[in-house]
């Protein structure tokens, strides 16, 4: 029983994110991901070229 009132407490020691962080971090988020997802398909766009070129 210790160990649950410890989580009790220390729950209500959290700082919870407000709404506008929340929409802020997700849109950071989505972001990095499209900025990843582009950028590594036109590194494998182009490496796919590459090795097309060298093998013909």
């Amino acid at each position: 029983m210790k160990f649950l009132a410890s989580v009790v407490e220390e729950m209500k020691l959290v700082t919870w994110p407000t709404g506008k962080e929340v929409n802020r971090y997700t849109t950071t988020v989505v972001a990095t991901v499209i900025v990843s997802v582009i950028f590594f398909a036109a590194v494998d766009y182009g490496i796919g070229a590459l090795v097309n070129t060298l093998l013909k």
